[in-house]
């Protein structure tokens, strides 16, 4: 009777065991998707500034970005006025723009980075971050590019860049949530009620 009432006692013993480890890698699984379903994030990328320094993103770590790319004798390059506006608004606030110089467009960029930088410091008092110019389209579309253009890379959507001043917005993690025309005012309610988290 003794010997009958240890084997089911080690029989439940076992059952619970087995119980427990499989509940345990179903946690671990679970833990593994989550990981696996992290957003990529613009904070891998470190790119060089307009004055020649190292520019990490991973530095930005808890702000919200807009990265946009200009041109300096562009039909809307007007907008720099705006985009400063709305920097000095809200780099206080965990927000900051990242202007990329492109000669992409009718080759309406087609200065030095000292000529751009001069430009936008004496034409629009532009004191956000600008970095060394670069291709935003093509063959030799910059990484940074690639990662805002390609789903595969950024993991919300494929895009193009239409024109100067086309503005991607990304959340506090470097990831990319959404995607604005270049015609889009930076002062837009759509871009202002994001910053603000409406």
């Amino acid at each position: 009777m003794k010997i009958k009432i240890l084997i089911l006692v080690l029989a439940v013993i076992s059952l619970s065991f087995a119980c427990k480890q499989e509940q345990n890698q179903q946690n671990t699984d679970t833990n593994k998707k989550t990981v696996t379903m992290e957003k990529p994030s613009i904070h891998q990328f470190t790119v060089t500034a307009i004055n020649g320094d190292e520019f990490r993103f991973s530095d930005l770590a808890g702000k919200k970005i807009m990265v946009v790319n200009t041109a300096s004798k562009c039909g809307l390059t007007p907008q720099y006025e705006q985009l400063e506006a709305v920097y000095e608004k809200y780099k206080d606030k965990n927000f900051i723009i990242v202007g990329f110089p492109a000669n992409n467009f009718m080759e309406q960029e087609p200065g030095t980075d000292t000529e751009i930088a001069t430009f936008c410091k004496k034409n629009y008092g532009v004191t956000f971050p600008m970095m060394s110019k670069i291709s935003v389209k093509g063959d030799d579309m910059h990484p940074v590019y690639r990662f805002l253009t390609q789903k595969s890379e950024n993991g919300l959507e494929d895009n193009e860049v239409e024109w100067n001043f086309q503005k991607y917005l990304l959340n506090e993690k470097g990831q990319l949530e959404m995607v604005i025309s270049p015609k889009t005012l930076p002062n837009d309610s759509k871009i202002i009620d994001w910053i603000e988290g409406k």
